[in-house]
C-alpha cells in the first residue's frame, strides 16, 4: 500500500492511541475525572461510485466508470476500523478510524471523456457493451471535539465539530465489445485497458451523536449524524442500531452510511458507503 493512503492517518491514530493509554496509566496513580472508551469494530459496506479519470488533454481520451455492489465479502482483502472517545466533565474528543481494501468489484465504462484540441467532448458507450472491474482502497479518518448538550442515564446527546479525511486509490479494468471513435472521428478509446487515481480529501464536518435507553432496560439506541464539504466536495454521514449495555462497556449493531460528493472534475464524483457496522465497545 502506497503510504499516502494509510500512514499518515494510522500514525496519527497511534499518537492518539498512545496519549490515551497513558493518561490512563496516570489515572490509575492518581485521582481523574477523565474517561475513555475504545471500540473495534466491523464495517462491510457496499459501495456505489461513479468515477472520472480525466480530464483528458489535448489528443487523449479518459474513461467514466460507475461501480455499484452490495457484496463486498468475497472481495474483501483487508479491513482495519476501531473508533474512541476521551470524556472530561462536559467536553469529550471522538475519533474514527478504518481502513478498507475492497478488491475488484464489477463496474461499467458509462462514457469516455474525448479531448481533440478545443476542448472535452463526451461519448456514450452505452450500445458498446462488455466487461468492467474497479477496485478501491484507502483510508478514512475521522477527529472531531465535543460538548455533552444532555448527559442523562436515559438521554445523551453531543454537539461535534472537526474534520474528516479521505485517502483513495481507484483502479479500473475494462474489456469492452470494440474500441470508441470520437464524434469527429480523429480519436480512439481502446477496446482494452486500466487506468488508476488517487485522491486525498479533508472535510470539515459538524454533527451530533448520543443514545436513549429503552425504557429501564440495558438496551439502548445508538445515533449519530455529521455533514461538511471543504468547497468543491460534500459529505455526510448517518447511523443508528441497537446496543445492550455491559459492566465493561456495550455491544452494539449499526446500520452505517457514508457518502462523499465532487463537482468539476475530481475523480470521486459520487461514493456512498452503506452497511451493518458489529462493534464492541470498552470503557475504562
Amino acid at each position: 500500500m502506497n503510504t499516502r493512503f494509510g500512514f499518515k492517518p494510522a500514525a496519527a491514530i497511534l499518537a492518539i492511541a498512545c496519549s490515551v493509554l497513558s493518561s490512563a496509566v496516570v489515572a490509575q496513580e492518581a485521582p481523574s475525572d477523565w474517561k475513555f472508551s475504545a471500540m473495534p469494530y466491523v464495517w462491510l459496506p457496499g459501495v456505489k461510485a461513479d468515477l472520472k479519470y480525466g480530464p483528458p488533454s489535448g489528443g487523449s481520451a479518459s474513461a467514466n466508470v460507475s461501480a455499484d455492489e452490495s457484496d463486498i465479502l468475497s472481495n474483501l482483502q483487508m479491513a482495519f476500523m476501531i473508533s474512541g472517545e476521551a470524556r472530561k466533565g462536559k467536553w469529550l474528543i471522538a475519533t474514527d478510524y478504518m481502513y478498507l481494501d475492497l478488491g475488484k468489484i464489477d463496474s461499467k465504462v458509462k462514457s469516455v471523456d474525448f479531448n481533440p484540441g478545443s476542448g472535452p467532448v463526451n461519448v456514450s458507450t452505452t450500445q458498446i457493451g462488455g466487461s468492467s472491474e474497479s477496485s478501491f482502497k484507502g483510508s478514512i479518518w475521522s477527529l472531531a471535539g465535543g460538548y455533552a448538550v444532555i448527559n442523562e442515564p436515559s438521554l445523551s446527546l453531543d454537539l461535534l465539530a472537526g474534520f474528516r479525511y479521505m485517502g483513495l486509490e481507484a483502479a479500473s479494468e475494462w474489456d469492452l465489445n470494440a474500441s470508441i471513435t470520437s464524434t469527429d472521428g480523429t480519436q480512439s478509446f481502446s477496446r482494452a485497458g486500466r487506468t488508476k487515481k488517487t485522491t486525498d480529501i479533508t472535510s470539515l464536518i459538524i454533527g451530533a451523536m448520543g443514545r436513549f435507553k429503552l425504557g429501564q432496560s440495558d438496551w439502548f439506541i445508538p445515533y449519530y449524524a455529521d455533514f461538511g464539504g471543504n468547497g468543491s466536495t460534500t459529505t455526510w454521514q448517518v447511523a443508528t442500531g441497537v446496543g445492550y449495555g455491559f459492566k465493561w462497556g456495550d455491544v452494539r449493531l449499526d446500520y452505517r452510511h457514508l457518502a462523499y460528493g465532487q463537482d468539476d472534475d475530481k475523480l470521486l464524483q459520487k461514493i456512498e458507503l452503506g452497511g451493518f457496522a458489529l462493534g464492541a465497545n470498552f470503557r475504562f
